[in-house]
């Protein structure tokens, strides 16, 4: 077989391997190029996914989406239909009221089986030791991992100039996902240096022990990462210390009967633009 020809195969190989293990297990968002938009503005909202807050673009079918709703300061807009006419998902979205946005994204199952070490390894990056521990009482640390994962994913968006009157708060709603990250201040309200707080919840209960992590990317600086784990009432809390944007994540695990796979894993993320009001 000619060298060309090898080469071009290993690389195909390659990239399909690659592109699965990205597809798997890492972080899954929305990001525009703008968190701050003028009323009226439409917006292409693309979905990245991938590892320290510098993924690339899911390639995912929109028959992957099950759920694609705009919550508005005026009430909520179901998306999902228009975004998934065809093969490849089209969430553009139009803000036409003043005030803080929310747009929840969220997708069925994919399955996925790793190689037990790289299952063993991934399982302790994301700190889910827990079921590492489940494994090693099972006597299935030497056992491939069969994995079922779905994702949901939040994004804020302010629309003209933020308020901290927000009767409406749409930034605030939980919407119903197996785990989901509810912020309990509006970022868009906060001053530099101010703290957030994010309530972790697990089939709509706060839940305690869970790891978050918070990834900030800043013009002209490497992201940054802070890891927090949830107190007894689900909450974390961290400092906005500088402007830029922000990602929550978390991920959590469970024991599944699905034939296809031993574990469910649900994963979740929250991003926000942040410029910190100024104090007066």
């Amino acid at each position: 077989m000619p060298t060309t020809h090898l080469y071009k195969k290993y690389a195909a190989v390659l990239f399909f391997a690659t592109a699965a293990f990205m597809a798997a297990a890492h972080e899954f968002w929305l990001m525009p190029l703008q968190s701050f938009v003028a009323p009226g503005t439409t917006l292409n909202l693309p979905v990245f996914v991938g590892e320290n807050f510098t993924g690339q673009r899911w390639a995912g079918k929109s028959s992957r989406v099950t759920r694609l709703v705009h919550y508005t300061p005026l009430g909520v807009e179901d998306l999902l239909a228009k975004a998934t006419t065809g093969d490849t998902l089209q969430p553009n979205v139009t803000f036409a009221q003043p005030g803080t946005h929310m747009v929840v994204l969220a997708t069925n199952n994919a399955f996925i089986t790793l190689e037990a070490e790289k299952f063993n390894a991934y399982l302790k990056e994301d700190g889910l030791d827990y079921i590492l521990l489940q494994r090693q009482q099972r006597g299935a640390l030497n056992i491939p991992g069969r994995e079922a994962y779905s994702r949901c994913t939040k994004l804020l968006v302010q629309v003209g100039n933020p308020v901290t009157t927000d009767t409406a708060r749409a930034w605030s709603r939980p919407t119903g996902m197996p785990l989901e990250l509810v912020p309990e201040q509006n970022p868009y309200t906060l001053r530099v240096g101010n703290s957030l707080t994010i309530r972790v919840l697990a089939d709509g209960q706060p839940k305690a022990g869970q790891l978050v992590q918070v990834w900030q990317r800043s013009v002209g600086q490497p992201v940054k990462i802070i890891r927090l784990y949830s107190n007894q009432n689900g909450r974390v809390l961290f400092r906005l210390s500088n402007p830029g944007q922000f990602m929550v994540s978390a991920v959590r695990m469970v024991t599944t009967k699905l034939p296809e796979a031993d574990w469910q894993s649900n994963w979740s993320t929250l991003t926000f633009g942040f410029r910190g009001i100024s104090s007066r």
